[in-house]
């Protein structure tokens, strides 16, 4: 799969684990996932997505911290979290909201194959132990037999392909940086403000 890859990655990977502040990174997360695959959604779809999306991509959290821990680097780690969502979109018909093909996802379970089974994650179920309670969305199954993929990338199913801060491909993802400024991650600006 394609990403992309910067200083803000890093440090909400490091801010996650953190006390108090590892909360707030999260939920500005969730906020901005839903957020970019909520306006992904087909037209007049997105309001009864979200709320399933929401819950969906909390959850997901969890795997990723897991992920982190089991050793996968952090491109890795996320990667393996966009391809549960990507099954659950899939599932849906939410074909349109896609970030590959869905020809290609049997070859994103097979790559993290150890990690999924481990976890009780499959394609049909893609949260696994990680999940709970999900708010009912209606799904569009005339998808999955036609999928339309306006917003996937094909052809990066052997690795995870990271596009840093300048552009470059790197394969595999960046090595984290030394000094991570954990200020930068996502929600944490946020939240000094309103401590102001």
């Amino acid at each position: 799969m394609k990403l992309r890859q910067n200083v803000r990655h890093f440090a909400a990977k490091q801010a996650l684990t953190m006390p108090v502040v590892g909360e707030v990174v999260r939920e500005k997360l969730v906020d901005l996932h839903v957020d970019v695959f909520g306006s992904k959604a087909a037209e007049g779809r997105r309001a009864e997505r979200e709320p399933r999306l929401e819950a969906f991509f909390d959850y997901t959290f969890d795997t990723y911290v897991d992920a982190l821990d089991a050793g996968f680097s952090e491109a890795k780690a996320r990667e393996i979290t966009h391809i549960q969502a990507n099954f659950e979109f899939y599932n849906h018909g939410w074909t349109e909201m896609m970030e590959f093909p869905a020809d290609e996802l049997g070859d994103h379970y097979d790559r993290y194959a150890d990690f999924f089974e481990r976890h009780g994650i499959t394609i049909a179920d893609p949260l696994g132990e990680y999940g709970g309670d999900l708010p009912d969305a209606p799904s569009t199954p005339e998808r999955i037999e036609d999928p339309v993929h306006p917003h996937a990338e094909g052809g990066f199913a052997d690795d995870v392909y990271v596009e840093d801060g300048d552009g470059n491909l790197v394969v595999g993802g960046q090595e984290d940086p030394e000094d991570v400024d954990v200020s930068v991650a996502p929600g944490v600006e946020d939240e000094r403000e309103g401590e102001a």
